[in-house]
């Protein structure tokens, strides 16, 4: 019998499900040669990614592109296959093209563009084009900083009056960028900004009950809070799935740089709350409204992206941080149980039963790139305690 790992998973199975995520992207890439996929699948196949502001079909466009970057780095590092390397190595060099052609910057998710594509090449490869490049995308987020209300503007163009003032919970993700740019250039504007911005969505976006918002806006004139509402949950008052794994994963990573008491218990919070909330086989709905017995989609990547967040808790706090990693294995469990292809060769995704955007009927249980970067990342960090995660700002 093969011994659990305290995570309780058992070493086999995790080496296994490692190994068959590891043959299903070397095969995607293959098959991509050198293009962008779609954010989703369709049918459980990856198309490519439709032709956008002016650039051709499977161009770097879009918010999501760096996913498949950063699930090449992760496979190299667990296995040192070179042409998991060179494969993960090859976007940089496009990347730095796009933030200085200024094409697709109107948008915080620079930050998960570029902490996943050339933050890597410059940790590992001491890529010097790649730390440029994601020193300007840190540049260019600043531009979205809107004082004096204290938030970076989540999207659109800064005069749109439809999106002036107002950001969403995934932002938090975005912050480690600027904390990375202050660590590599010595300049605290950066870190400023991140600071002040994950603040304000502290007070604002996560709820007395332990919710969060998904989108709010402020008054960019005077600065003072005007509501919360939704764009991909079920409605205003509801809890969208993925954006509170996003507080999970996110306000974990800003009590790392800060050391704010304030940040590790809403980090806490939405843990929790996320956990009281899912149904039994714990693959969670893909908006917390919904109850045991609902028939709505589940959303597999807010178990995969919850599963990261709690165990950045797990590393952060000592005394519980056993109770998170097996909170951690638990929701990996249940995704491998519920969610992964039984052979890697069924599917174009490392997770089946994705949801990108239920209210508009987009990429309802699909695959999607991002719930496939954070499963893979979560077997990572299960296998390897002391794994050192792109997110953290010393990552160099």
């Amino acid at each position: 019998m093969t011994t659990p790992l305290p995570t309780g998973i058992a070493p086999q199975t995790l080496e296994t499900r490692l190994r068959d995520a590891l043959q299903t992207l070397a095969r995607i890439e293959r098959s991509l040669a050198g293009r962008y996929p779609d954010d989703t699948t369709a049918n459980g196949r990856l198309r490519l990614r439709a032709p956008a502001d002016g650039l051709g079909m499977g161009e770097n466009s879009g918010w999501t592109t760096s996913f498949l970057a950063g699930m090449d780095w992760l496979g190299w590092e667990v296995s040192a296959d070179e042409e998991l390397h060179a494969h993960a190595r090859r976007p940089a060099h496009d990347f730095g093209r796009r933030v200085r052609a200024r094409e697709g910057l109107q948008t915080h998710d620079l930050g998960f563009l570029y902490t996943l594509s050339c933050v890597p090449a410059w940790r590992f490869d001491h890529d010097d084009d790649a730390r440029a490049a994601a020193v300007l995308a840190a540049d260019a987020l600043m531009l979205r900083f809107l004082e004096p209300a204290g938030i970076i503007q989540a999207w659109g163009d800064l005069s749109d009056p439809l999106q002036r003032g107002r950001t969403i919970v995934d932002s938090l993700m975005n912050m480690p960028l600027l904390h990375w740019a202050s660590d590599v250039t010595g300049d605290e504007r950066y870190r400023a900004a991140a600071t002040r911005h994950t603040e304000q969505v502290r007070r604002h976006m996560l709820r007395d009950d332990d919710s969060t918002f998904h989108t709010f806006w402020w008054d960019a004139t005077t600065g003072e809070p005007v509501r919360g509402g939704t764009e991909q949950g079920a409605g205003d008052d509801s809890c969208w799935a993925r954006g509170q794994t996003w507080g999970i994963y996110g306000f974990a990573l800003a009590y790392r740089e800060l050391g704010d008491p304030a940040l590790l218990d809403a980090a806490r919070r939405c843990a929790s709350y996320f956990l009281e909330h899912l149904p039994g086989d714990l693959v969670p709905y893909w908006d917390l409204v919904y109850a045991e017995g609902s028939d709505a989609p589940r959303d597999s990547s807010s178990a995969a992206i919850a599963a990261c967040g709690m165990l950045e808790l797990a590393a952060l706090e000592p005394e519980d941080g056993a109770a998170w990693r097996v909170h951690a294995s638990s929701l990996v469990g249940a995704l491998i149980e519920h969610c992964v292809p039984d052979r890697p060769e069924d599917a174009d995704a490392l997770l089946l039963h994705g949801v990108y955007d239920a209210p508009k009927a987009v990429g309802v249980d699909e695959g999607t790139l991002w719930g496939d970067y954070f499963y893979l990342e979560a077997l990572v960090r299960l296998r390897s305690a002391d794994w050192h995660p792109y997110w953290h700002a010393d990552a160099r």
